[in-house]
Formats: structure tokens, C-alpha cells, sequence
């Protein structure tokens, strides 16, 4: 029996080519797997296979738990009575008892077939997934294979890999037998059957498409810097050429468009529009708006977004079919994108202005002309009047020296008076927080600055949230949100 076990051992490792290890594990688990079978209660038992003789061996054993968490003790050890037997015991140790007068010719052997034919699928499957993946390859072509509940089982040679319905082109109707061509998305190691997962509709999809048909793009001529997509309808892509003399735009397209059409042939004729890129973002943007023509751009670094001035004609390009255009041209960009006509801007820039205009004339005691000054010279806060280079400032013709120092000055005065309010409002703020159990002074100070000034808020917050607003990590965030919630559970038991 030993030596026909190392006989199949070795046939099986030939013939799915795995590592013998392997096939010995699987051949393991099973023998364990099917010993249970000769127990009434839930045992855990290990089986052991020499790997030169081929004989068996098999174990009872007991995990080491604290002695208040021992819950099965047909599978769990307290630990003093572990160390009583083993001295060196510790919390996750097994404590071992050989059992005698196992045969494995009458254990399940069906059982065991099943596990160990299953253990070297899986393993067969991992090592052509592994054989792939070093090839470093991102598109998959093959041929559908069949459907699971809307999805598409690609055989590509002796690989397998899903489509996902929703990874899929909309409308589009894929069926068993055809070719279909798809990037390597992400690899699914829980997932039973085929683990490579692929996508039609990933913004890499287009950019891995542009890259088989467009040579310059593989030789490091030119680069493909962004893509976005509305999956089946339109697309937009940004190229930046490394050689001046080669055109990124006509290069993509091809003589007489045939490699954008090759391109769009493959996405279900998806309209590509292709965008010159720019390092400077304003650039960028009325690129990515083309053919709609920009009037004016406003940039606001802060928020991380761009006002857009259109006039009447090219308001409905810009925006697009549902809005469709701004909205590529947003994801290309990463820039929040805002179109708007000229007196829709007018009247904004007017509202801002004032804003600004009373914040000066408040916190820096000036009269209307010296705030409308400082506007005109393109201050906007009062961190740029504290902070920018006095230099600068001495270039406005309206103001003096000492001016400009007092008003420097009055600057930084205000912004220290506004810092001393914030910490005392975040003080008072964290004296509810400081209720909570396990809170502490620097996390009450994180959440109060984060408008979460109290505990009845703080309990209010899911785990998500808590963790995306304030950077908190996810245990601890649950952790002070139940916390928080304990007054609602007192109230609910009284």
C-alpha cells in the first residue's frame, strides 16, 4: 500500500504538473478529512505521510487556548493543563496524541478521491494562473466557453478566466463560441473556479488597445498619460509625445484613421476623442474640452477645481449629452469641473469678491479702497497678505512701505486670533467627547476639528465614515463609535 501511494504520488505530480509537495498535502488533508468520520463528536485530526516510505501516521490533537476561552474542548486545550504536560506550551500550540489501528483501506475512501482530485485542481489552476502572470501580459484573448449567471468563462489555452457582467460593454452580446479579447483586471485567490478576473469596460483596457496598434507607444516614443471612459459610447485619452517630431495625436489615429478605428472596433465603435496632455492642468482641461472653446479659466487649488467660462454657442459641446463631455474630461483631468456662462461667472466672482472684500475691511481695520486694492492685486485671503513676499507687495503703487508692513501685521493678528478661538472652540468642543470610554485628548481634538463635537454625533457616525472623514483606523473607530452608543443600550435595558 506504502509503495503504490508513492507511485500515485509521483504520476499525479507528473501528470498535472505540480510540486510532489503538493500532491502530499492534498493526500494528507484527505486522510484527515475522511479519519473524522470514525468520531462522533468534532475532532481535529492531522494525518501524516512519509515522504520516502510512504507509510501513515495519524494524530488526535487539541489546539492551546487561555484557559476563560476554552469553548470545544473536543478541539481545544486549557493552557496550564498543556504546560502541565508540555512545559513550553503557549496559546496557539497543538498538544498531539497518536491514535493507533488506523487502516487506511477502510477510512472514506471516496471522501479522500474527492479531496485529493479537488486539491490538485486547485493546485493545477494556481500554477497555470502563476505561469501567466509571470509573462507580465495585461490583455487576455480566447474564446468563450461558456456562461455563469451572466458572466464569461474566457479559455484562453489551458487558461481560464471570468468576465464579469458588469466588466462587460454595455449592449454588448457576447455568447459562447465567440473571441473575445479582455485586461488582465485582478486576480481573485477566494474565488472558486476561475480566479483571473478580466475587464472590458477599465480605463486601462483602452490605453493596453492603443498600445498593440500604435508602435511609437511600445518603443517609449510617446506615452498614453490618462484614459476615461463611458464604456460602449465615448472615451477620451491623453498622449504626450517624447519626440518632438512626432505628432501624438495624427500617430494615434493613423493614416486615414485606422489605428483609432482598430481601436473602436474592439470597444462596440466607442468614440475616442484624443487629448494632447499638459503639464499645465488649466491647459490640460481646455484640451480635454476640444473642440469646445474656453472663454476663461478660474483655478482654485484648494478645492481642487476649475471654473469654466463658456460662451452660448459652446455651452451644449462642453457639457456634452448628459453631461457625458465634463464629465470624461473631469476623470481624464482629475479636476472638478464647473461650466458656466459669462454672467453665471460674473455673478459669482461678484458674490466671492464681496465676500472678501468684507473679510479685509473686518479683520485687517481697513476702509473699502485699500480692501478693493488688495482684491484687484489678486489677494483672496488673508494668509497671502500675512504671508507673501514683501517685495511683492511693495510693487503695488498704491501703498508705502509702512503700509504695507502694518498691513502685513494686522494680517498676522488676525489669523492668530482666529487660531486661538479654533483651539478654544475644539477645547470646549472635546469636553463631551472626553466622556467617552477609552477616549483620549488628541483623537477628541482629531474628531472636534472634524465638526464631530460631541458624543451623541460621534455615535451617530458609521464604522466607514468615521474611518474616510478622519483617517482613524477601522478597529479603533468602531471601537469609540460603540463606546459612544452606550447610552443609547443603558437606556434601552432600563
Amino acid at each position: 500500500m506504502s509503495k503504490e501511494i508513492l507511485l500515485l504520488v509521483d504520476a499525479l505530480a507528473r501528470e498535472k504538473n505540480v510540486d510532489k509537495e503538493i500532491v502530499f498535502g492534498a493526500l494528507e488533508l484527505a486522510l484527515a478529512s475522511a479519519s473524522k468520520k470514525k468520531f462522533s463528536e468534532d475532532v481535529d485530526i492531522r494525518a501524516s505521510v512519509h515522504r520516502e516510505t510512504g507509510e501513515f501516521a495519524f494524530f488526535r490533537r487539541w489546539i492551546v487556548v487561555p484557559d476563560a476561552e476554552i469553548e470545544t474542548p473536543s478541539r481545544e486545550y486549557k493552557l496550564h493543563e498543556a504546560v502541565e504536560e508540555k512545559p513550553d506550551s503557549q496559546v496557539g500550540d497543538y498538544i498531539e496524541e497518536p491514535l493507533h489501528g488506523f487502516d487506511p483501506g477502510r477510512i472514506g475512501a471516496q471522501t479522500a478521491k474527492q479531496v485529493i482530485l479537488q486539491r490538485i485542481r486547485d493546485a493545477e489552476r494556481e500554477q497555470i494562473l502563476n505561469d501567466f502572470l509571470s509573462r507580465g501580459e495585461h490583455l487576455v484573448t480566447g474564446t468563450i466557453k461558456r456562461m455563469e449567471k451572466g458572466d464569461a468563462i474566457v479559455e484562453s489555452g489551458r487558461l481560464e478566466a471570468r468576465l464579469p457582467r458588469d466588466q462587460m460593454i454595455p449592449r454588448e452580446n457576447l455568447r459562447v463560441g465567440d473571441r473575445v479579447r479582455a485586461l488582465v483586471w485582478k486576480v481573485d485567490r477566494a474565488a472558486r473556479g476561475p480566479q483571473l478576473m478580466l475587464s472590458r469596460t477599465a480605463p486601462e483596457f483602452i490605453m493596453r488597445l492603443f498600445e498593440l496598434e500604435v508602435p511609437e507607444l511600445e518603443d517609449g516614443l510617446m506615452e498614453i498619460k490618462a484614459a476615461a471612459r463611458d464604456p460602449g459610447l465615448r472615451a477620451k485619452i491623453a498622449v504626450l509625445s517624447k519626440d518632438k517630431r512626432i505628432d501624438p495625436i495624427g500617430t494615434c489615429v493613423g493614416m486615414r484613421g485606422s489605428r483609432v478605428q482598430a481601436v473602436t472596433g474592439e470597444l462596440a465603435q466607442e468614440r475616442v476623442d484624443i487629448v494632447l496632455w499638459n503639464d499645465d492642468p488649466a491647459q490640460f482641461v481646455i484640451n480635454a474640452l476640444a473642440p469646445a472653446e474656453v472663454s476663461k479659466i478660474t483655478v482654485d487649488e484648494e478645492k481642487h477645481a476649475m471654473d469654466i467660462v463658456v460662451d452660448e454657442e459652446n455651452l451644449a459641446q462642453a457639457i456634452g449629452r448628459g453631461g457625458q463631455n465634463v464629465r470624461l474630461a473631469s476623470e481624464l483631468t482629475g479636476w472638478e469641473l464647473n461650466i458656466m456662462k459669462e454672467d453665471e461667472w460674473q455673478a459669482k466672482s461678484q458674490e466671492e469678491s464681496s465676500k472678501i472684500l468684507a473679510l479685509f475691511m473686518e479683520k485687517l481695520d481697513v476702509d473699502e479702497e485699500v480692501a478693493g486694492i488688495l482684491i484687484e492685486e489678486g489677494f483672496s485671503s488673508l494668509e497671502e497678505v500675512a504671508y507673501v513676499k514683501r517685495d511683492e507687495m511693495l510693487e503695488i503703487e498704491a501703498f508705502d512701505e509702512a503700509t504695507v508692513d502694518e498691513l502685513r501685521s494686522r494680517a498676522r493678528d488676525a489669523l492668530l486670533t482666529l487660531e486661538i478661538a479654533s483651539e478654544e472652540k475644539v477645547e470646549h468642543d472635546i469636553e463631551d467627547l472626553m466622556k467617552v470610554e477609552t477616549m483620549d485628548r488628541d483623537t477628541a481634538k482629531l474628531l472636534a476639528s472634524k465638526g464631530i463635537g460631541t458624543q451623541e454625533a460621534l455615535a451617530d457616525y458609521a464604522t466607514d465614515d468615521l474611518v474616510e472623514e478622519t483617517g482613524i483606523e477601522a478597529t479603533r473607530a468602531s471601537e469609540l463609535i460603540m463606546a459612544a452608543r452606550a447610552p443609547w443600550f443603558a437606556e434601552s435595558n432600563a
